[in-house]
Formats: C-alpha cells, structure tokens, sequence
C-alpha cells in the first residue's frame, strides 16, 4: 500500500484507519528522515486507540511507554541515538517483546542484528512539502 498524505492531518487520520491492522506481539518498524512523520504516525495510532496523554518523540529517552486497555501496551522506540545495535540489549528490549505489547520501533536500521523481523514496515518519505507512505507485512512473521 502506497499512499499520498497531503497534511499532518492525513498522517493522522491514516494511523486511525489503520489502527485495527497491528495488534499484541507485533513489531512494526517505521522507516524515514527526520521529520517524515514516524511520530506523527505513532500518535495517530495512539489517539485511535483511545489514548489522550501526551504523545511525544522519543529520541533522547530512546523508549516512551502508553498503557492502553485491555491489557496491551505500546512501546514507541527512536533509535536515531544508538551509538551500537548491542545497546538494545542493555536496554533489556527482549522484555518489551511481548504478547501484551505493540511496539513501534524507528531508525530499526540501528538494531539490525539485535531486532527480529518485524511484522510491518512503515516507510515515510519526504516529497516536497507532502509525505509519501508504504507500508508492507511481513508474510513470514504477521498472522493478522
């Protein structure tokens, strides 16, 4: 799926319409520059799914947690800092990989070797002042 988002708002509304697609124990990996709109997709999802806290970026605390009800949580991930893909596993990032949890994982480049397969890629590219998205499921690892 390839689609054209013209605003903000576009990213949003398209995280909504997508937010039945991810469910507990996935992993979905958002790929793009900085300002492609990961996180904006992430808060989409989020807003989706109920939640009204804030919904920020987390480049500098590498890992931002949402409880959302019935017992899922999702775990938002900027690898952006990661100076080595092992960092992960100081992180403890196995204990994030769970049945109960969804976790959207960008930069994933930078844990290659450390990550399993995700069940989706999310590819945002800047197109002038519009984004273009892609988003394929793994067909080895999603049985959604």
């Amino acid at each position: 799926m390839i689609q054209r988002l013209h605003t903000e708002a576009d990213t949003l509304a398209l995280a909504a319409r997508l937010s039945y697609t991810f469910t507990a124990g996935q992993l979905v990996f958002l790929h793009g520059d900085l300002g492609a709109g990961k996180t904006t997709f992430v808060r989409g999802y989020l807003r989706a799914m109920g939640y009204t806290g804030a919904v920020k970026s987390p480049t500098f605390t590498l890992v931002e947690e949402y409880p959302l009800e019935p017992r899922l949580t999702v775990y938002h991930f900027d690898l952006y800092r990661l100076g080595h893909p092992l960092e992960l596993e100081a992180l403890g990032i196995r204990d994030y990989l769970t049945p109960d949890s969804l976790c959207f994982i960008e930069w994933p480049e930078r844990g290659r070797g450390v990550l399993p397969d995700a069940d989706f890629d999310i590819r945002l590219h800047i197109d002038g002042s519009q984004r273009l998205i892609e988003m394929t499921r793994n067909p080895l690892t999603s049985t959604t």
